[in-house]
């Protein structure tokens, strides 16, 4: 099992696996989750997948296990920055304004995360391993990229597993509800353990 943060330097280095996570990301969000999404050649994306944003696959060899889009707060692309505050800014009608309990932040220290996901397909032995993996690489990543703290939209249960991956991480608004499945925001805070 392996971790890639790929982005659009990178991603000539590593052959499909940046196609794959966009596959991988249609399964899970658009087929299994049946979310409408936009989509092209059997890949999810929408106006975040950007130069700006970095995603972290977990897979073996090309296969992909698990994945997650970062996005910095400052990223603009047209009318859109990123999903949290867009959503607070009314772009978006399939998140609630309502969803942060403060002014969506424009930091570069702060990031967001978004399309979490661990694939249909990866076995039950070993997904507590592939999302730990997941969680570690998203970290590490942030912190290279200058991130201090990460904001992402997570399923409600984040204070189940938040300690056992060793995260510090904080309510940020309010539990919502998509599909018959509860989420929240949430604040990750790295600086504490930035060396």
């Amino acid at each position: 099992m392996q971790t890639t943060t790929l982005s659009f330097a990178n991603m000539h280095n590593h052959g499909e696996l940046m196609a794959n996570l966009f596959r991988a990301r249609r399964q899970s969000f658009i087929i299994q989750n049946r979310w409408e999404l936009p989509e092209a050649l059997g890949m999810e994306y929408d106006q975040y997948d950007t130069p700006a944003s970095r995603w972290i696959a977990v897979h073996q060899g090309a296969q992909i296990l698990a994945g997650i889009r970062l996005t910095p707060t400052t990223a603009r692309c047209g009318i859109y920055s990123y999903m949290i505050r867009d959503a607070q800014n009314g772009l978006l009608d399939t998140i609630p304004s309502d969803l942060l309990n403060f002014p969506a932040p424009v930091d570069a220290d702060i990031w967001e995360s978004s399309r979490v996901f661990v694939a249909h397909d990866t076995p039950m032995a070993i997904r507590r391993r592939v999302h730990a993996q997941l969680i570690t690489e998203m970290t590490v990543s942030a912190r290279k990229l200058g991130a201090k703290r990460v904001l992402g939209i997570i399923p409600a249960s984040w204070p189940r597993w938040a300690a056992r991956c060793g995260l510090d991480v904080a309510a940020a608004g309010r539990v919502l509800e998509f599909d018959g499945y509860d989420s929240q925001c949430v604040s990750i805070n790295l600086a504490e353990t930035l060396h």
